[in-house]
């Protein structure tokens, strides 16, 4: 046989690998799976206390002896938990969560608290048939049809940062955002959800107030209890309205990774630009997509991507009418919403962050 002839096709190797790629990727979908089960079951916190057998797990969280086993099992095989013993017997085996790897999966404060986002995607698994429906018919799926699951995923994944680096490192590293905080400035946080960033800010900056609004119920009421919880409710607030109902003007407007979301954000800009004082900053915080779009893409825009097409685009989508903006808002698309709403331009700040996007409206 010749070397020409003994060399791969082109095609083949590209099969081949894409086969790889998918089956990789059957492995990751079962891991995030497990991941869900794991938290929605307290089965990661139980094992973050020590290390446990079956019959213990089962016992502390109040689950099934044989679920739990199993699980257990998949986890080890998995490498997420290690056992003391594979060699003893099933019901006896011991199994540890490394610290490493508990961090990632209970520490709810730690930036490397990763967990949110499969709960996000296992939560979406439920919703399939629904957004096959809308696929079909140019409909959506509602964020409140996409229920608790995107709540509570949504929320965690960014609190972390909202409580952490950007009240205390990314903000005051903005001379004029600086000022406001500083001075005790007034601020309106426009959908605001379980409200992490208006706490975030008021723990923070002791002399500031601040206003929290989104339409969604269910979300503000988390944002009250969160604010309480963290003895903030004095000069944080929260309303079950669009901010276009605001009284009075502030001094900072902000709205923290939802533009992307409204079916009329050159309206919901609009009203950030009216209800903010002469001299007031506002300011939109989005993902950091790629300027202009290429593919194949990074890691970040296939992220964002995956997040549009099964939540964000369904969810812009079902409400009458739409502009169906999707989680990959470019730049471009926020300076022209902006210049829409009456403002200049758009102004990207010198704010370095893995996921997200700081801009400026003049």
């Amino acid at each position: 046989m010749t070397e020409t002839t003994a060399r791969p096709t082109d095609t083949e190797s590209t099969t081949e690998a894409f086969v790889e790629r998918l089956f990789g990727a059957v492995l990751g979908a079962q891991l995030v799976q497990a991941a869900y089960l794991g938290d929605r079951l307290g089965f990661y916190r139980a094992l973050a206390e020590g290390p446990l057998t079956p019959p213990e797990l089962a016992a502390r969280t109040g689950t099934a002896e044989r679920y739990a086993r199993e699980w257990l099992e998949h986890q080890a095989v998995a490498g997420v938990l290690t056992v003391d013993d594979a060699t003893a017997a099933p019901d006896e085996r011991r199994f540890r969560l490394p610290s490493a790897h508990a961090e990632v999966l209970t520490d709810v404060l730690s930036p490397n608290h990763v967990l949110p986002l499969a709960r996000m995607v296992g939560g979406m698994g439920q919703h399939m048939d629904a957004l096959v429906d809308a696929y079909r018919s140019g409909g959506g799926v509602s964020w409140a049809q996409f229920g608790t699951d995107a709540r509570e995923a949504q929320a965690a994944a960014n609190r972390p940062l909202f409580l952490g680096a950007l009240p205390r490192e990314y903000f005051p590293s903005v001379p004029a955002i600086r000022d406001v905080l500083e001075r005790g400035g007034r601020i309106a946080d426009v959908g605001c959800g379980f409200g992490w960033s208006a706490i975030g800010l008021a723990l923070a900056h002791p002399d500031v107030t601040v206003d929290g609004y989104d339409v969604d119920g269910p979300s503000i009421d988390a944002a009250q209890r969160n604010a309480h919880e963290a003895g903030v409710a004095d000069r944080v607030r929260f309303h079950c309205a669009d901010a276009a109902t605001a009284d009075g003007r502030y001094d900072l407007v902000t709205a923290f990774e939802c533009i992307h979301d409204m079916p009329a954000p050159v309206g919901v800009l609009e009203t950030m630009r009216r209800i903010a004082e002469p001299d007031g900053i506002v300011l939109v915080v989005d993902e950091r997509v790629a300027e202009r779009f290429h593919a194949p893409g990074d890691e970040t825009e296939q992220l964002m991507y995956g997040w549009s097409i099964t939540c964000c685009l369904p969810d812009g989508l079902a409400h009458t009418p739409s502009v169906g903006t999707g989680t990959v808002m470019r730049p471009d698309t926020l300076r022209r919403y902006a210049q829409e709403a009456g403002y200049a331009d758009i102004e990207v700040l010198p704010i370095d962050d893995a996921f997200f996007r700081f801009y400026r409206l003049t």
